[in-house]
């Protein structure tokens, strides 16, 4: 998912002990989080809503800098007119005056539109952090379920990477993987378009017919 700030979850491990036992006493199984994140169902609807609503913001974002300078032109209009010689000494003191009301509307659309820029940011991220917390949250909960059910004592996230952005689990023969039973229990309530991990959408078939 490219859009979300989800790197430091897997600079972690993502590790569940399920019993007692010392790390070399238990069985141990592994997850591919990143995969598993990308491949549930709802990561894909989460990220088109936040991709929907950030566009709209920056739509709205655009009309507001359309709408500012617009007003901008009229300032520089007006700034021009009082200093027509052309029109009386008490005309050019009102245009004057128009001026400086245009001046200070400016400067208040100028901190509004800041204030929108910066609300809009913080809106979208704290979306993002909510959707990425929920559906962690979620895929931590089918995991313990399994490894519960299989007497795993520790399952690691094999995608975990380290605060300089190496690899954390250099090896694995792969055995115990879960990765695939994990997405497809989190997929099991898919809606019924949504295409399944590693198929195909029509758009693309018909494109290599």
């Amino acid at each position: 998912m490219k859009c979300l700030p989800l790197k430091f979850i897997f600079g972690l491990l993502f590790a569940a002990v399920m019993v007692a036992p010392a790390f070399g006493q238990g069985r141990i199984a592994t997850i591919d989080l990143r995969k598993t994140f990308d491949g549930y169902w709802k990561t894909k609807e989460a990220d088109s809503a936040i991709r929907d609503r950030a566009t709209d913001m920056e739509k709205e974002y655009k009309n507001m800098l359309g709408d500012f300078q617009k007003a901008k032109e009229d300032f520089d209009k007006l700034v021009a007119s009082a200093s027509d010689q052309a029109v009386s000494q008490d005309e050019r003191d009102k245009r004057k005056k128009l001026a400086e009301d245009k001046m200070k509307y400016l400067r208040d659309q100028d901190d509004i539109i800041k204030q929108y820029r910066q609300q809009a940011t913080s809106t979208l991220d704290e979306q993002k952090r909510r959707m990425r917390d929920n559906i962690v949250g979620e895929i931590r909960s089918i995991v313990n379920g399994k490894a519960k059910s299989a007497t795993y004592s520790l399952v690691i996230d094999v995608s975990a990477e380290s605060l300089s952005s190496a690899p954390v689990i250099l090896f694995t023969n792969g055995e115990n993987d879960i990765t695939m039973a994990v997405i497809e229990e989190l997929n099991k309530a898919a809606p019924a378009a949504t295409p399944k991990l590693g198929e195909k959408t029509d758009e693309k078939k018909d494109e290599k017919k």
